[in-house]
């Protein structure tokens, strides 16, 4: 793999050259680049690409600060109000209507070019336009799938994985009398709201109503709530499941653990490298009423701030071609978002073309202000639905008050 990637930094550089990014700048300038953490591979990659591009460009400098996804909001907005933040960003694609609305994003059209545009698959750019213009590029991007232990699954009755819910609960009273957890079910940390919206959205309901308000506090809402609850109730997930975040859940599953769960492609590369030997396969997330999976791009966005905007395009024009796109997408465990990646060898794989084939039912967190209010509310009623704290309707009738207090403001 350092192979491959040194020689895919060699073709980035010449690339570079190519289309004419080379030469010393009139005046030295620095770039200074916000990353998200996405895996212990995360900070040498942008520091290899900062690498490449310095080489390419004499007299540019690219600082690279790696942050992690809990608290990377919090430090954008603490350095935005000190003014010190970077040049450019990564930010979760659902924050991206509340920094334009606060006018902290730059427009990005006007340093695009039609092939530039061009190098995009369509349904991963759109998410970073706002009201007919691009502030965010899809730097990373993902769906959800059910990944399933074949040897569990296969003697539970469900060689290739559950079709439904009503599966799941049967496969996973099965793996439980076997000795292990049935249904991993997170219940910390980010996308704790997620996991059950994959239960709301296949039994027909929606997040956020036409309306712009909370439409969770629903028939639909509290049926997949109170799905969840009953499979805690039966020892059918692991228990404590408040104490699991996605990655512990994942570990689970790593460790043979725990027969089901839903997660990201990133998994795949994980489970080769930590688990080789773990036969698996991958599955649409259990239907109800209907089908559905969510998708996630995170956006690379430039702060209307910037003293260096011409310098800070330069780079991320190079972040976006063919070889550093490769390098990061297939060295993370993501989905392509242009299409000469898309079309690259190392997405030649079949268990990354499963995701793909899950994209035409994906749904994408909906661009309103107030999201991340929004996710919180409904993750604390889930805590407190998981913890028997609360019912499911009492719960969510609450976060759906608390939501729309914050949805559209």
């Amino acid at each position: 793999m350092q192979v491959r990637l040194t020689q895919r930094l060699t073709r980035a550089a010449i690339a570079l050259t190519a289309i004419g990014l080379t030469g010393i700048t009139a005046q030295a300038e620095t770039v200074r680049v916000t990353v998200a953490y996405y895996s212990d591979k995360t900070g040498p990659y942008f520091q290899q690409m900062a690498d490449a591009y310095e080489k390419a460009n004499p007299g540019d400098s690219i600082k690279i600060e790696v942050v992690n996804w809990d608290t990377l909001l919090q430090k954008l907005q603490t350095d935005i109000s000190g003014g010190t933040n970077a040049d450019l960003a990564i930010i979760g694609t659902r924050w991206l209507l509340d920094f334009v609305k606060d006018d902290m994003a730059e427009p990005l059209d006007g340093y695009m070019n039609p092939a530039f545009k061009n190098r995009f698959i369509g349904a991963f750019l759109a998410p970073g336009q706002i009201s007919g213009k691009t502030y965010g590029l899809p730097i990373a991007a993902s769906a959800r799938g059910l990944y399933y232990n074949k040897e569990m699954l296969t003697k539970a009755g469900f060689p290739n994985g559950p079709k439904t819910w009503d599966d799941v609960i049967a496969a996973s009273k099965k793996i439980k009398a076997s000795g292990s957890y049935g249904f991993g079910l997170q219940g910390k940390e980010i996308e704790t709201d997620v996991y059950w919206y994959y239960g709301l959205w296949t039994n027909g309901g929606e997040v956020v109503g036409k309306n712009g308000k909370a439409a969770f506090n629903s028939p639909a809402g509290i049926k997949a709530a109170t799905l969840y609850k009953s499979m805690i109730d039966q020892g059918l997930t692991q228990p404590g499941v408040t104490n699991y975040s996605r990655e512990d859940v994942q570990n689970l599953f790593k460790q043979g653990r725990v027969g089901m769960m839903i997660t990201a492609p990133f998994l795949i590369g994980q489970i080769k490298k930590e688990a080789p030997n773990l036969k698996y396969g991958i599955a649409p997330v259990p239907k109800g009423t209907t089908s559905a999976t969510y998708a996630v791009t995170d956006s690379m966005v430039m702060f209307k701030n910037s003293k260096v905007k011409k310098t800070a395009w330069k780079f991320l024009d190079f972040l976006f071609t063919k070889d550093p796109r490769v390098a990061f997408t297939s060295g993370e465990g993501f989905l392509p978002t242009t299409k000469e990646e898309a079309a690259a060898p190392a997405f030649n794989d079949p268990d990354i073309k499963a995701f793909v084939n899950l994209l035409p039912t994906a749904r994408f967190a909906p661009t309103v202000t107030g999201w991340e209010d929004t996710a919180k509310a409904v993750s604390d009623a889930m805590q407190a639905i998981y913890l028997g704290k609360a019912k499911p309707a009492d719960a969510l009738k609450v976060a759906a008050e608390q939501a729309d207090k914050a949805l559209g403001q």
